[in-house]
């Protein structure tokens, strides 16, 4: 005699399967309910009964007709993009970016926002939250269609438990800053160093693309890298890999505080600045410091000649490091660094080829501001693929 299947391995098989359903679409495109009765070998009822659940939930729709195979033609179906929406939160310095994408990680809302400094963890979070609001007000996504979000956060964060070990402008060090911002979200968070959600974004969008073994550089406020190995993330054992704004480059006797790192003080865009104030001091915000250094030195201004030549080799000093211990494919010049030109880029080169064996191509990145954002929303699709669809249910 058959013994019927408790009630909770009944749902559990069920939702399976039309994880199983739904993976094929995704996969293919479009896709009849024949098709995907072959693919996942499943009874023919079985998917048609799974699929007309997930056109009522929302996930599928039909689009239309496929071409027949001898009978009627097939009524295709496909994945709805727009069922559910993801949020992406980049904190980087002074300014606060966020975004609202489909589960293709297309953008449907951005808000952007200059912070007060000092910032400190409460009002950033204060600030996420109205930011939240306002994305949703204007992309006219209900809450409850929210998956997650992703959070690029300062600092050397712990993605498993969800704390940042040291972020000195805010000080959240030590504290569950994750848990922190689910509970005034009401959202599932992940965070992440901003660096490495730029890397991730350039990864499967931008110039990354086609690699496996890439750093990611990035000079902005601090200076920081993202690294991938073997098409995986490399974090370190604390998940502090990529901290080399920590590197002994520059002089050590510049250092204010201990907060920043003896080759951040000296070459993120804070410390070029601190060098050039002589001669650089009406910058406007906003602008680059390496392009305004380049005009004055195309304008044969030896301080700026001699500033930029000083950068462009400390910056080259950090590359060599990175190359020769971890020798990636493809290096990515990122922030402030994609204002170098040709030459300068040139001049890089040629002293990496001088002092390791092995040069990287080296491109500059190509998202620009976006990459952080498409790197907080992919890391919540690869974090909630489908088991969070299918508990919407």
């Amino acid at each position: 005699m058959r013994v019927p299947r408790k009630t909770g391995n009944s749902k559990l098989v069920k939702k399976l399967n039309k994880g199983e359903v739904l993976q094929q679409v995704i996969q293919h495109g479009q896709i009849s309910r024949a098709d995907i009765s072959k693919e996942t070998m499943l009874s023919r009822p079985c998917v048609s009964a799974l699929v007309e659940e997930m056109i009522q939930e929302g996930l599928l729709h039909e689009v239309g007709m496929g071409d027949s195979k001898g009978g009627r033609k097939p009524i295709l179906l496909e994945y709805n993009y727009q069922a559910y929406a993801i949020a992406g939160v980049i904190f980087e310095g002074t300014t606060l970016d966020m975004a609202i994408a489909d589960l293709k990680g297309e953008f449907l809302a951005r808000y952007r926002k200059r912070l007060a400094l000092p910032s400190n963890g409460e009002t950033v979070i204060e600030d996420l939250a109205a930011g939240l609001e306002q994305l949703l007000e204007e992309s006219g996504i209900e809450r409850e269609r929210l998956l997650g979000v992703g959070v690029g956060l300062q600092g050397v964060t712990q993605r498993g438990s969800g704390t940042v070990s040291f972020s000195p402008s805010t000080g959240w060090m030590g504290s569950p800053i994750q848990q922190t911002i689910e509970e005034r979200l009401g959202l599932p968070v992940i965070i992440d160093n901003d660096v490495n959600m730029m890397t991730l974004g350039e990864y499967v969008r931008g110039a990354g693309v086609g690699h496996s073994n890439v750093v990611y550089m990035y000079v902005g406020t601090g200076i920081g890298a993202g690294i991938i190995l073997d098409g995986q993330f490399y974090r370190g054992s604390r998940e502090a890999a990529g901290e080399i704004g920590f590197m002994m480059i520059g002089p050590v006797h510049n250092r204010p505080n201990d907060a920043s790192g003896v080759f951040e003080t000296n070459y993120s865009t804070s410390g070029i600045l601190q060098q050039a104030k002589g001669f650089l001091s009406d910058l406007q915000e906003g602008s680059s410091v390496i392009e305004e250094l380049s005009r004055l030195a195309r304008q044969n201004n030896a301080d700026a000649e001699r500033l930029l030549d000083d950068v462009y080799r400390h910056w080259a000093y950090g590359m060599a490091n990175i190359v020769s211990v971890l020798n990636p494919e493809l290096l990515i010049l990122s922030g402030e660094m994609v204002h170098v030109d040709e030459e300068g880029v040139k001049r890089i080169h040629d002293w990496l080829s001088e002092w390791v064996p092995e040069v990287p191509s080296l491109e500059k990145a190509s998202l620009g501001e976006r990459a952080g954002l498409i790197g907080a929303v992919h890391c919540v699709l690869e974090a909630f693929p489908f088991s969070r669809l299918l508990d919407k249910e």
